[in-house]
C-alpha cells in the first residue's frame, strides 16, 4: 500500500466515525452505569471522544452472553471450515478498511502512521488469516493402545476466555489473541487498554459484519481495577491471556487462585540484550539492527533491544555507526509518513520515561524530551546493576554496557529477572549457537533483531511470562483442553476380566 501525504492522513482522521460504546452480544452499548471516560490523542493532547467506562456489572453481562454463545454451539460447535470462512471474511473487510484502521490506531496511541500502515495493520490481517487457515488443518491423535482398545486424544475449546490487551500494539495484540482463540471455538471477552480502545471496538464491528455470531466476541472498555480485575476473578471465565507489565501480570495469578483456579497465560516485560562481539561482521548493518530494535515503536515494545552489551574492541566504531543511523529516526507528528518516532502513549508514561532520562549520567546520543515526545537516546551505564540497565523503561532509551569477552557478555545478558528476547552478533557460528543456547530467553536472534514470524512461538522465560505462547501452532494449545476418549473393543463373548 502506497503511503499518503500528511494532509491526506489528517483529512481521514478528521472524518473518522469513532466507536464509543462497549461491544457486547453483537451490539454497541453504553456502560450499565452510564459512565464514560475520555480518550486523548497523545500527540496533540486533544480529546478524541468519550468511551463507555465499564465496570464489574458490564463484565458479568459480557461473560453471560459469551457463555450462552459457547454453550449453545453457535460458534464452538460450528464446523471448522465454516469458522475459517468467517475469519477469512473478516480479514477481507479489514483489508478494505485498512487505511481507516491505521489512522485510528495512530491517533489513539501516538504510533507513527508509517508503522501502522506498513507493519501493524498488515501483520494484524496476516495473523488472523494464518490462524483461520490453520483451523481445519490441526489433527487430533490416536494413541498406540492395545488391539482391544482405541484411545483418542482430542482438542476441545477451553470455553469463555478473558483477553487483556496492552496499549503498545492494540490491533496486533488483539489479533495475536483472538486469532487462535476464535479458531479454537472459544467465546471471548476482551479488555483493551484504556489508553487504546478504538480499534478493538471497530474490529468487533467488522467481525459482526463478517458473520461472527453475536456473543462470541465482546469488547469491554475500562480501567484495570474496574474491568481487568473482574475478568481475572470471574467464576465463569475459564482462562485468561494477559499481555502487559510484569507487576500487573502477577496479579492475575492471585485473581485465579482466589476465584476458580482459571488457567492464566502471561506475556509480560523484558530487558532484552543485544550482544555485539569483537568478530561481528559489517558493523554498519549491526548498528541498523540495534537502532531498529531499540527505537521501533518509540521503544514501547516488550521485545525492544534496550541493553547493548558490546565488546570493548568494537564499541567506539559501533557507537559511531549507531549515531549515523539514529539521525534518520526523527521525532514528529505521527500522521506525517516521514516521522519515525511518534508520541509516547500518555502523559503519565512520558513522565515515567523522563524520570529514567534524569538518572542518566553519560548521554551519548539524544536525551531531549518535550511535551510527550522523546528523542532516540543512547546512554552509557556503569555495569548492569543500575536502574537504566535493569528496569524496563518502555521508551526510546538504549543502555550501553561494555564487556571484554564472550562469557562476560552472556553472564550480563542473563543477569536479569526477564527472559523474553535477545540478539547476538558474531561471525563465529559455534559461538553464535553456544550463545543462543546459553541465553535464557524465549526468542534469540543471531546477527539480526526480530521476533521470528507468525509461524514461530513468542513468549518468555522467568518473569517475562509463562503458561503458553503467542503465534504459531502452539498458540492454539492455550485455548484448548486435551480430552482422552478410551473405547473398549473387547468382544462381548470373551471371558470377563477383572
Amino acid at each position: 500500500m502506497d503511503l499518503l501525504t500528511k494532509d491526506e492522513y489528517k483529512s481521514i482522521a478528521a472524518n473518522l466515525t469513532l466507536p464509543t460504546g462497549a461491544f457486547i452480544d453483537g451490539a454497541f452499548r453504553p456502560a450499565i452505569s452510564g459512565e464514560t471516560f475520555t480518550t486523548i490523542n497523545p500527540a496533540t493532547g486533544e480529546k478524541l471522544t468519550e468511551i463507555a467506562a465499564c465496570r464489574a456489572a458490564d463484565v458479568d453481562f459480557a461473560v453471560e452472553k459469551a457463555r450462552e454463545a459457547f454453550d449453545d454451539g453457535r460458534w464452538s460447535k460450528l464446523h471448522s471450515s465454516d469458522r475459517k470462512d468467517v475469519l477469512i471474511r473478516l480479514t477481507k473487510l479489514m483489508t478494505r478498511n485498512a487505511r481507516e484502521l491505521a489512522v485510528m490506531e495512530s491517533i489513539d496511541s501516538g504510533k507513527t502512521i508509517y508503522d501502522c500502515e506498513t507493519v501493524d495493520v498488515p501483520e494484524t490481517i496476516q495473523c488472523l488469516k494464518w490462524h483461520a487457515e490453520l483451523i481445519d488443518k490441526i489433527y487430533d491423535q490416536v494413541s498406540p493402545a492395545s488391539d482391544d482398545h482405541i484411545a483418542m486424544v482430542i482438542r476441545e475449546p477451553i470455553g469463555v476466555v478473558g483477553l487483556v490487551l496492552p496499549w503498545n500494539f492494540p490491533l496486533l495484540m488483539l489479533a495475536w489473541k483472538i486469532g487462535p482463540a476464535l479458531a479454537a471455538g472459544c467465546s471471548v471477552v476482551v479488555k483493551p487498554a484504556a489508553e487504546t480502545t478504538l480499534t478493538a471496538l471497530r474490529m468487533a464491528e467488522l467481525a459482526m459484519e463478517a458473520g461472527l455470531p453475536r456473543g462470541v466476541l465482546n469488547i469491554v472498555p475500562g480501567g484495570g481495577a474496574e474491568v481487568g480485575e473482574p475478568i481475572g476473578r470471574h467464576m465463569d471465565i475459564d482462562m485468561v491471556s494477559f499481555t502487559g507489565s510484569t507487576v500487573t501480570g502477577k496479579r492475575f495469578l492471585t485473581y485465579s487462585a482466589e476465584s476458580n483456579a482459571k488457567e492464566v497465560v502471561l506475556e509480560m516485560g523484558g530487558k532484552n540484550p543485544a550482544i555485539v562481539m569483537d568478530d561481528a561482521e559489517n558493523l554498519d548493518r549491526v548498528a541498523a539492527h540495534v537502532v531498529n530494535g531499540a527505537f521501533w515503536n518509540m521503544g514501547e515494545n516488550c521485545s525492544a533491544s534496550s541493553r547493548l552489551i558490546v565488546h570493548k574492541d568494537v564499541k567506539a566504531e559501533l557507537l559511531e555507526r549507531i549515531a549515523h543511523h539514529v539521525k534518520h529516526w526523527n521525532v514528529g507528528d505521527p500522521l506525517n509518513p516521514e516521522t519515525r518516532l511518534g508520541a509516547l502513549v500518555s502523559d503519565g508514561h512520558y513522565k515515567k520515561v523522563c524520570g529514567y532520562l534524569d538518572q542518566a549520567e553519560n548521554v551519548l546520543i539524544g536525551g531531549k524530551a518535550d511535551n510527550g515526545f522523546v528523542e532516540a537516546t543512547v546512554v552509557e551505564v556503569r555495569g548492569n546493576d543500575v536502574a537504566l540497565a535493569r528496569e524496563e523503561i518502555f521508551g526510546p532509551v538504549l543502555s550501553v554496557i561494555q564487556v571484554s569477552g564472550f562469557d562476560e557478555a552472556i553472564n550480563i545478558a542473563n543477569d536479569t529477572e526477564y527472559g523474553l528476547c535477545a540478539s547476538i552478533f558474531t561471525s563465529n557460528t559455534k559461538r553464535a549457537i553456544r550463545g543462543a543456547r546459553a541465553i535464557r530467553a524465549g526468542t534469540v536472534t543471531v546477527n539480526s533483531f526480530g521476533e521470528g514470524d507468525i509461524s514461530t512461538p513468542f513468549g518468555g522465560f522467568k518473569q517475562s511470562g509463562f503458561g503458553g505462547r503467542d503465534n504459531s501452532i502452539h498458540a492454539h494449545d492455550q485455548y484448548t483442553q486435551l480430552k482422552t476418549i478410551w473405547i473398549d473393543l473387547a468382544d462381548d463373548t470373551d471371558e470377563a476380566v477383572d
